[in-house]
């Protein structure tokens, strides 16, 4: 089997890219990072879907984002945002070079296991304007990768798969559905608690609920209210 190195937050958008590449017979190595994150309570979920989803291997990354701050997700002293993203604009939970440190994080651990492929559960879609989850950043952070690594100079091509860019939510849930995800063990929540349920108030959770609603199937969140 071919390996694949994917991303995976503990969320449903990245559960189902793992299970996508499971279903395409790839040997996966799932990755998570813990970038200072307000909870933790995605990577705990994240572990329970590596071994459901049978990864052949699962990792998780120290990068301490928090240190910089700049964002809801990372700096305690800004509030998670529960009226909605405003049009046009970028919202305060994006973390500033995220996706970037991550598949560079993926990267380097493909070049170590001689893997020429990566996911990432990127959506350009149903998403909460993010540059990072865009195409057109995805296409160039697949350029760099071509130029700076070891295994590309000797003629081996890296790949970034994203295979839910431009899907809907309620379309990723569906795939998800027929590829045997339980989504009651992912996490999508901006502020879950200790014991991961959600807040059902913020951009995460908003998003993640209307796609329940367009698949047509019972949301299996657990809600702290």
């Amino acid at each position: 089997m071919k390996k694949a190195v994917v991303l995976l937050s503990g969320g449903l958008d990245s559960a189902t890219t793992l299970a996508i590449a499971r279903n395409q017979q790839f040997a996966c190595y799932a990755l998570s990072v813990h970038y200072g994150q307000r909870h933790q309570s995605e990577l705990i979920a994240a572990q329970h879907i590596a071994r459901q989803l049978q990864a052949h291997e699962h990792r998780l990354v120290t990068v301490d984002l928090s240190v910089f701050g700049g964002s809801a997700l990372t700096d305690e002293s800004i509030a998670v945002p529960t009226n909605g993203a405003f049009k046009d604009t970028i919202p305060i939970t994006y973390v500033p070079a995220r996706n970037t440190i991550m598949l560079s994080l993926a990267l380097a651990w493909a070049e170590t296991l001689a893997c020429q492929d990566i996911f990432i559960g990127v959506n350009a879609i149903d998403y909460s304007g993010y540059p990072d989850c865009r195409p057109e950043y995805i296409t160039a952070f697949e350029k760099m990768a071509n130029l700076a690594t070891k295994a590309t100079i000797e003629g081996k091509k890296i790949t970034l798969h994203t295979p839910l860019i431009h899907l809907s939510k309620g379309d990723i849930i569906r795939t998800g559905i027929a590829l045997g995800i339980e989504y009651g063990a992912t996490i999508s929540c901006y502020q879950a608690d200790e014991s991961g349920r959600a807040c059902g108030h913020c951009d995460s959770c908003r998003i993640r609920k209307a796609g329940f609603a367009a698949a047509g199937i019972g949301d299996p969140t657990r809600y702290r209210v």
